[in-house]
């Protein structure tokens, strides 16, 4: 009976042995799987979605895939193909490859009807510029938006521009004082509408968009005398 019982014992000791062989076998190999996991040399690394940057003319959400690109528009339909756009890159989720649309405009005073009337003129008509990760899906988003020809590039391939051509751009939409829309060119025939000159007929000599003003040569006994006018006082002829 006693040496039963230490067969018994020894089956049971051999048993747990065992059991901790496979144990300590399981770790070391859960331990090298782990290694291998971590090895750079075994991973595929996936581009991020995310970024912590906003969109801006000089900054760089969507990393350096995202560039400028210019689009060609109808004339005229700048504003609404930028609205119709990002009404699609809502609905499509696209903000991660379509990230900022720009119709670059400034402040002019417009003189209309005999009154100065401050107006946004488009800098480039016919054209709004797209910051996007150039893809397959962007480009499609882009190009069949409605109002949209065409992008501008080297054949069918779109070519982006620079950072520093954006913000160029950008800082010269932001100018404080607004300029005078041009209106008025060196050797145009106006007529003089107020002031002690009225009535009298002349040739535009200079023009200063930033002040308002033209010089005028009005014939006065006989001989061409240049007088400064202001915009309003000018009608062309």
């Amino acid at each position: 009976m006693e040496d039963k019982k230490k067969d018994n014992l020894t089956i049971d000791d051999r048993k747990i042995e065992d059991s901790n062989l496979k144990v300590e076998d399981g770790g070391s190999k859960e331990k090298d799987l782990s290694s291998t996991i971590k090895d750079p040399s075994s991973t595929i690394d996936l581009p991020s979605s995310k970024t912590d940057n906003p969109a801006s003319p000089a900054g760089g959400q969507g990393g350096p895939n995202a560039k400028w690109y210019v689009v060609h528009t109808y004339s005229g339909h700048e504003n609404k193909v930028a609205a119709t756009l990002r009404q699609k890159i809502e609905s499509e989720h696209l903000k991660e490859q379509i990230l900022e649309i720009l119709v670059p405009m400034q402040d002019k005073i417009e003189i209309k009807g005999g009154k100065k009337t401050e107006i946004k003129e488009k800098l480039f008509p016919g054209y709004i510029l797209v910051k996007m990760v150039l893809n397959d899906v962007s480009w499609l988003a882009v190009r069949t938006t409605p109002g949209v020809t065409a992008f501008v590039g080297m054949g069918n391939k779109p070519t982006p521009i620079s950072e520093a051509e954006v913000a160029t751009i950008v800082k010269f939409t932001k100018e404080q004082a607004p300029m005078y829309k041009q209106v008025f060119a060196t050797d145009d025939a106006v007529k003089i509408v107020d002031g002690p000159f009225a009535e009298f007929i002349g040739k535009i000599d200079s023009v200063d968009s930033e002040r308002g003003k033209v010089k005028v040569l009005v014939s006065i006994f006989g001989r061409e005398t240049p007088v400064e006018l202001d915009f309003l006082q000018v009608q062309k002829i």
